[in-house]
């Protein structure tokens, strides 16, 4: 399995350059069945990562763009009058797809926004009084301007917890730039792509991740990380136990993708950063760091067991 991952990880590679580490932190987030936040400025690649990595694992694409008019009926769909039957006929939105790219999501308002939380939650929506399940797998992939830039409206705190991760793209190196002047286009790349994983396996290793042996001792790290954001003064809320699983769930997928079949500490440090870089909100405005300096801080201060 980690030679399929690897495949995928380098055909994605392939099109968003010099970005191996988050392209694995975003396989990671599939597999670990979690929803992946990617907050950057416009023109990193954001939307061509999501692209890439629903084309190389062979699952159903959908995107929506959010913007300020957009309603809840945009997203999840809306019944419809049917002459020939005489009833009201449901015709699915955009969220009944495998892959679902919520493009600029901070675009929308949060009543908007709110749609997505059922489904990213609990896998299904309501609609109508009836309750309708979604495709498996299924991932949201969101994309978030800075809320410094114009028309965007912060996500509300229960909308970002959706989030099992959020990472950054950042601009890339001289020699990956290079490369990306000199290559063919990202788009005429992007339309050649064969699924190197098929949904299938997809499945298969989201239940192993499941199955990756996490110690006591394991445990107790993940605990002490969580309570100290709880205790200190440093941040304005601590993590929640919704967090503590997510950092566990990550750290299980993320072990399961080095070939291991048991978490270590590591694991745990390796994901921390994406996954509790917007849950946890510094108490100082001098100090607003992002999530890599807030793990850092953690990593330094949580001594492991």
């Amino acid at each position: 399995m980690t030679q399929q991952i690897d495949k995928v990880v380098a055909q994605v590679g392939g099109i968003i350059l010099g970005k191996d580490r988050q392209i694995r932190l975003a396989i990671a987030c599939l597999v670990a069945r979690g929803h992946l936040l990617i907050e950057d400025i416009p023109g990193v690649g954001k939307t061509m990562l999501a692209h890439a990595l629903a084309a190389s694992l062979g699952l159903a694409f959908q995107r929506i763009q959010f913007t300020s008019d957009l309603l809840p009926a945009d997203i999840i769909g809306v019944s419809i009058y049917n002459r020939e039957t005489g009833g009201f006929q449901f015709h699915s939105g955009p969220i009944f797809s495998q892959v679902v790219l919520a493009d600029e999501v901070n675009r929308a308002t949060p009543k908007a926004q709110s749609a997505l939380l059922e489904a990213m939650e609990e896998h299904q929506v309501t609609t109508e009084g009836e309750t309708r399940h979604l495709p498996e797998p299924f991932f949201v992939i969101a994309t978030q301007n800075p809320s410094y830039q114009i028309g965007t409206f912060p996500l509300p705190e229960s909308q970002l917890d959706r989030f099992l991760m959020r990472v950054h793209l950042g601009y890339p190196d001289g020699d990956a730039e290079r490369a990306l002047l000199r290559g063919e286009d990202r788009r005429d790349l992007l339309a050649t792509l064969k699924p190197a994983m098929s949904p299938q396996e997809l499945t298969v290793l989201q239940h192993r991740a499941r199955q990756v042996h996490a110690s006591n001792a394991l445990f107790d790290y993940v605990q002490a990380l969580t309570d100290h954001t709880r205790r200190a003064a440093d941040y304005v809320n601590g993590l929640s136990p919704r967090a503590a699983l997510a950092l566990l769930h990550a750290a299980r997928a993320w072990a399961l993708m080095a070939g291991r079949d048991h978490v270590v500490p590591e694991d745990v440090q390796a994901v921390l950063p994406a996954v509790v870089g917007h849950r946890l909100v510094p108490t100082s405005e001098i100090t607003r760091a992002n999530g890599a300096d807030i793990a850092a801080q953690l990593i330094k201060q949580v001594a492991i067991p």
